[in-house]
This record gives structure tokens, C-alpha cells and sequence, in this order.
């Protein structure tokens, strides 16, 4: 069903969701894997640099590879093969343009809570790319409940 599973990733815990859960997909059908990060300059930044230079761009890029190698080793020290991409701009079209030119299946995104005007302001990852994706999308949610296993669920409180 899945063979290419494209994990998008930013070192986030919304991130660490979905690479865990990609990566048990992968497991399970014995796709191939490929790790996104996207550097997504703020206009702000771009702006601000533009006048007087900080290097916080450059820094920027590096923090991001950064966690794009160690999502990678995670990712290989759970017994998988996995090919990186760094790419740079808007984070929902570069996820869908890395998965049309790999020719992914599924593309893996971590979901996490933004107010309203972050979310005006800065879009949504994943709205975006439920519009212009290539293939199937699985949106990993963080399972915030508690979680109970058989033993103790029968046991009264």
C-alpha cells in the first residue's frame, strides 16, 4: 500500500509524533523513507536582513539541518533507510514538491495547536498541503489521554 513514506519533520514534539508513527508505517509495509525539513525564512527576517545583516538566516539553516540529521539517526537507529532533503521556503509547498519529484505515497506531518492569528498569520502546514498534496496525508496527533493498559483498567480505582 504505502511504499515511499515521506516524513516531514522540524524537531518539534508535533514532529517527533510523526516521525514515530511514519516510521512504524514503514516499518510495516517495508517502505522506503524520506526525511523533509524546511527552512521557512519569516518576511520579517527577510526584511529586517536586508537592512542590516545578522547572520540569523544562516543560523537558521543550520539549526534545521541539524535536526533534519537527527531525526535521520533516530530514524536509522530503528532499523530504517532513510534519504534527507533540506530545502528552503514555504514549508507546505516544499513538502508537496520533494513528494511529487520522490513520487511518495503518504507524506507524514506532525499537528500542533496555533491561536487564531498565528494561524491567520502563518497559515497552516497542513491545510496547505490537504489542498495541494500529490498523494494521501496522515496528520500525526500527539494522544494526549492517558493511556491504560489491560492489567490496569480492570483493577478498580
Amino acid at each position: 500500500m504505502y511504499r515511499r513514506i515521506l516524513l516531514a519533520f522540524d524537531g518539534s514534539q508535533s514532529g517527533h509524533e510523526a516521525l514515530h508513527q511514519g516510521a512504524d508505517l514503514a516499518r510495516l509495509y517495508g517502505a522506503q523513507v524520506m526525511l523533509v525539513a524546511v527552512v521557512a525564512p519569516d518576511a520579517g527576517i527577510v526584511m529586517a536582513e536586508s537592512v542590516a545583516p545578522s547572520g540569523l538566516p544562516a543560523f537558521q539553516f543550520e539549526d534545521t539541518e541539524r535536526v533534519l540529521k537527527e531525526g535521520a539517526l533516530e530514524l536509522r537507529r530503528s532499523g530504517l533507510t532513510v534519504q534527507t532533503s533540506l530545502c528552503q521556503g514555504n514549508p507546505a509547498l516544499e513538502i508537496g514538491r520533494v513528494a511529487r519529484e520522490w513520487v511518495a505515497d503518504l507524506i507524514v506531518v506532525g499537528h500542533r495547536e496555533q491561536s487564531t492569528l498565528a494561524r491567520w498569520w502563518r497559515g497552516s502546514t497542513g491545510a496547505s498541503l490537504l489542498a495541494h498534496s500529490p498523494c494521501s496525508l496522515l496528520v500525526a496527533v500527539i494522544d494526549q489521554a492517558p493511556r491504560r493498559d489491560s492489567a490496569s483498567a480492570s483493577k478498580p480505582a
